[in-house]
């Protein structure tokens, strides 16, 4: 009895000249079936079944390292997730779908409540109508969601709440960011629980208009000088964008509008379409009109109600500015 690969199991050879090289060729192309790379059962199976499983190949190093973990049986009405294609099955895909990129799993899902953190309703931020609800009866999130609302109405505070949840820096940044002067945030994102997207990115960004100066500050101190004290507010803002457009994954930006000007606003609302189309999420809190108008976004609208969906011309942000813009010498009045 003789090995012909440590590997394979012991084959006999037949004896005989014909008889052995016949035996060679019908291991020659049984070897060429089989994966010499062990899978976790110590099995040895055929290349093709190996593919399905997502396992990487032996010198197959022109196939991306894909794994897609799908459910041997899906709930019903439930889609089973698309592994991505290779070759003309990819580009007849995307001419199919009119050129869209395949569905990313949303960083962010849901907000609710923790049921193992519950917070005292009758503490703040718990007070505040808008927070109520969602710990009440939780919050869906979409691509992207823009809150508006008076000051003092909790936009700030979700905001904040979900950033520091999601793991971000609550003075702004990333998920390494470890910027710190003086804790103003609430306890809010100790009380909540996210639903995120299977498979979905956990890299973020928060940008925090209030303390983005002290950002700045922090980057300089540990090394990454990009000169964003050098320009000006709304230039820093915008070039912090585009600095960390790399970043796939969930985007919370909290009034940004404090240091735009009306065509910086439009500059930024391009900035975050960009994002949103390479994947990413978008939650944004502001009192601008021209932030608000982000194409395609759900519009929550924050106030003694709670939090309520609205459409752009419903705002009541959107009719003041429209009223002022038509006649601004009557509200000069209000003010004596």
């Amino acid at each position: 009895m003789d090995r012909v690969d440590p590997d394979l199991q012991p084959v006999e050879v037949p004896r005989g000249r014909r008889a052995q090289r016949r035996a060679r060729s019908a291991l020659a192309r049984a070897a060429g079936l089989l994966c010499r790379a062990r899978v976790p059962d110590h099995r040895h199976v055929p290349r093709r079944h190996l593919l399905r499983q997502g396992h990487r190949l032996p010198g197959a190093r022109h196939l991306p390292a894909l794994r897609v973990d799908v459910p041997a049986r899906a709930a019903p009405g439930v889609l089973r997730p698309e592994p991505p294609r290779l070759g003309r099955a990819a580009d007849a895909a995307r001419r199919l779908r009119g050129g869209a990129a395949l569905t990313r799993a949303l960083p962010i899902r849901r907000v609710e409540a923790h049921p193992l953190a519950p917070l005292d309703r009758a503490t703040w931020p718990a007070t505040l109508p808008a927070v109520r609800q969602v710990l009440d009866e939780g919050l869906d999130l979409g691509p992207v969601t823009v809150v508006v609302g008076e000051n003092g109405a909790g936009k700030s505070t979700l905001i904040e709440a979900i950033a520091t949840a999601f793991g971000l820096n609550a003075e702004g940044g990333s998920t390494g960011a470890q910027s710190a002067t003086r804790r103003t945030e609430s306890e809010l994102g100790e009380h909540l629980q996210l639903v995120r997207g299977a498979g979905s990115s956990r890299r973020g960004f928060f940008l925090r208009a209030e303390t983005m100066h002290g950002f700045f500050s922090y980057l300089e101190d540990v090394g990454f000088d990009s000169g964003l004290h050098r320009r000006s507010h709304g230039e820093s803002f915008l070039e912090l964008v585009t600095e960390r457009s790399r970043i796939q994954g969930l985007w919370l930006l909290d009034e940004p509008e404090s240091a735009l000007s009306l065509s910086s606003c439009l500059a930024l609302l391009g900035q975050l379409r960009d994002l949103v189309a390479g994947g990413s999420q978008v939650v944004l809190s502001t009192h601008s009109p021209v932030l608000a108008a982000f194409p395609g976004a759900d519009i929550l609208e924050v106030g003694d109600w709670g939090l309520r969906p609205s459409d752009y011309d419903d705002l009541d942000l959107v009719r003041t500015w429209r009223g002022f813009l038509d006649a601004p010498e009557r509200y000069p009045r209000h003010l004596d």
